[in-house]
């Protein structure tokens, strides 16, 4: 039993617990059909009898069924959800589910309560109908299942066990063991929807990252950068290419274990020195790049020069790998957007990019370069 809570209730990663979501709220068309017919059930039962009871509870389906769809129709489908708004619209789908359900549940108690054979008949129908939709359509979050299956079911077992019949009390019994099997149902079906995302989710990681420093790999960085010079969302960047100097008599007089985890302390120190909203890419053997935003229009030249400065300096410090002490440096190149970038190949950007690193290393190495033609004449800056 533990094993299945934990399946049932683990704690999933953001993007899968969010596309789960995004699956429920594809429902319309179920949920109209379904909102349709039991409100067409219930008003025909309240017309036929005449009974208050049975309008009553008509208008309570209708409510809930407006409430669900009002919902359904204003999911934010256009953007993407953080995961404060994932959650309260996972919420309020459980929440109409529920209400939904409870109104059903109660038109199943009125119709034993009358001894109405016939509305018992078409109203347990439509919670039937009900329930096998809920399990199809909500069962990639089980709570909702078990919670809107309570709300519909706890109404019909009570009015069966109210009844002096037997078989009536026997059915109610019967009931409770349908609620359970609608959970290891949607037990089942959500750990396949969850092991299908999380492996889509890694392998799109694998494809995007390096598997060696877990930073974003050329690919990711690619994906980033091109939108960025279209001017997707019209802020300027600066990209820094940075080599590490003296990196390969390293790994060649201490093995690539040493090596492998130099890289790695390297990616941290990179990561340590970006801003929260700059990208880090491992993009070759020892060479990263990094994509840093600024706010405005306008590519700030004093804070890129300060960022590739910082993280030179960073990777001129020793490093201390398995007890030994291990130096190298760095070198790096600056390219700052400018509004004539919308109309060149992101590709022969990178590559201004790259020349920048690579006359800085020519140049002795521990040291920025600018990007031609930007600062062209003074190129050249010390990274001290």
């Amino acid at each position: 039993m533990a094993s299945r809570s934990l399946t049932l209730y683990r704690p999933l990663h953001p993007s899968v617990h969010r596309e789960l979501v995004e699956l429920l709220y594809t429902s319309l068309p179920q949920v109209c059909a379904s909102a349709g017919t039991a409100f067409i059930g219930a008003f025909a039962l309240a017309l036929q009898s005449g009974d208050r009871g049975y309008a009553v509870i008509t208008v309570l389906i209708g409510l809930a069924a407006l409430l669900r769809l009002y919902w359904l129709l204003g999911y934010p489908r256009t953007r993407a959800l953080d995961q404060a708004e994932v959650l309260k619209w996972e919420r309020r789908y459980g929440i109409g589910g529920s209400a939904f359900a409870f109104a059903l549940g109660l038109l199943s108690l009125r119709a034993l309560d009358l001894d109405d054979a016939p509305g018992a008949w078409i109203a347990f129908g439509l919670a039937l109908a009900f329930a096998a939709g809920m399990v199809s359509r909500a069962a990639v979050r089980p709570w909702i299942v078990l919670v809107a299956g309570a709300f519909l079911l706890a109404p019909i077992i009570l009015g069966g066990l109210m009844r002096p019949e037997m078989p009536y009390r026997l059915g109610a019994i019967m009931l409770f063991l349908f609620w359970a099997t609608m959970r290891e149902a949607s037990r089942h079906l959500s750990t396949a929807f969850v092991e299908r995302l999380e492996a889509k989710r890694e392998l799109a990681h694998q494809a995007n990252h390096d598997a060696l420093t877990g930073l974003p790999n050329r690919l990711a960085f690619s994906s980033a950068f091109k939108p960025a010079v279209e001017g997707a969302d019209r802020r300027a960047f600066a990209v820094i290419a940075l080599d590490l100097d003296g990196f390969k008599p390293v790994n060649d007089r201490f093995g690539h274990p040493a090596g492998d985890a130099l890289l790695r302390a390297v990616a941290g120190r990179l990561r340590l020195c970006a801003d929260a909203g700059a990208l880090v890419a491992r993009v070759g053997g020892d060479e990263f790049m990094v994509l840093h935003r600024f706010d405005g229009l306008a590519a700030d030249d004093a804070a890129a020069l300060q960022l590739a400065r910082k993280m030179v300096q960073a990777l001129g410090q020793p490093f201390e790998i398995d007890g030994t002490r291990l130096s190298i440096g760095a070198s790096a190149g600056i390219l700052l957007s400018s509004p004539e970038m919308a109309r060149q190949d992101w590709e022969s950007l990178l590559e201004r990019a790259d020349e920048a690193l690579y006359g800085a290393k020519r140049a002795g190495g521990a040291r920025c370069h600018w990007a031609a033609p930007r600062h062209a004449a003074d190129g050249e800056m010390t990274a001290a």
